[in-house]
């Protein structure tokens, strides 16, 4: 099986949050979301190494944060989980990770934010690369009636919500496609759009509620009542041999 490393940016200050922690570093059930989100990706069972991207002043932080995992026992190699500094923006920090991870075959590029993904979730994308994808984000189809407007606000159209996707992470990219994509300056939304610039084709996998976006203090309630009714994620079997991490910077 060909390395797959996750790249997870965590360098953001979260301001639609109204929290005066870094975003990634607000708890969700007593649990920092960058460990919870770092946890379910070991508990993939699909990712070889993680590189967290962080802002300077919380490397030492993140590193004591992520020198354990909530897993325990197993006899299979540990996932090596290392952070490093990022920028002032998302696409410095994972220029950043990527940098740091020169080896890797396939990235998957994730969400602090998005804490509860169901390790099933992160198999998903990993699989879809490791059977040839270049591309790989998960989708939830659009249940809200989407409008487009000017300027002004006016409605110029209603897109057929039938065509229309909600997309999460990991997104996952064949590594050499996600260097060129980042080799440019062009700003996007998110990894699969820069790709997408390129004229690579992006593929989808069925996305997960529970892969949400805790942007909102809204979205932090939700989270907080999810992980109180035990509905966060179970670790599927062979999860706690990926449990040992070796953190390094």
């Amino acid at each position: 099986m060909r390395p797959v490393v996750a790249l997870v940016p965590a360098a953001g200050r979260g301001v639609r949050l109204g929290e005066s922690t870094p975003k990634a570093f607000v708890p969700v059930g007593g649990t920092p979301m960058v460990r919870l989100a770092v946890d379910g990706l070991i508990a993939s069972g699909a990712v070889h190494r993680v590189v967290v991207v962080v802002p300077a002043d919380l490397v030492d932080a993140a590193s004591a944060l992520l020198s354990t995992t909530s897993l325990t026992g197993g006899s299979m190699p540990p996932v090596p989980v290392q952070v490093v500094v990022g920028g002032a923006e998302r696409t410095d920090s994972v220029r950043a990770g990527i940098a740091a991870a020169p080896d890797a075959a396939f990235y998957l590029v994730h969400d602090a934010a998005r804490a509860l993904t169901p390790p099933e979730l992160i198999a998903r994308v990993a699989a879809e690369l490791q059977a040839g994808s270049p591309a790989v984000v998960p989708a939830l189809p659009v249940v809200d009636t989407v409008k487009a407007v000017d300027d002004t606000g006016v409605v110029t159209g209603t897109p057929d919500r039938a065509y229309l996707r909600a997309i999460q992470t990991p997104q996952g990219f064949a590594a050499d496609l996600l260097r060129r994509a980042y080799a440019t300056e062009v700003g996007a939304t998110d990894d699969a759009g820069l790709v997408e610039r390129l004229g690579v084709a992006v593929h989808t996998v069925p996305g997960e509620p529970l892969a949400f976006k805790i942007t909102t203090p809204l979205d932090l309630r939700l989270a907080e009542a999810l992980r109180a009714d035990g509905a966060q994620r179970v670790p599927g079997p062979g999860a706690a041999d990926r449990s040992e991490q070796a953190v390094a910077r």
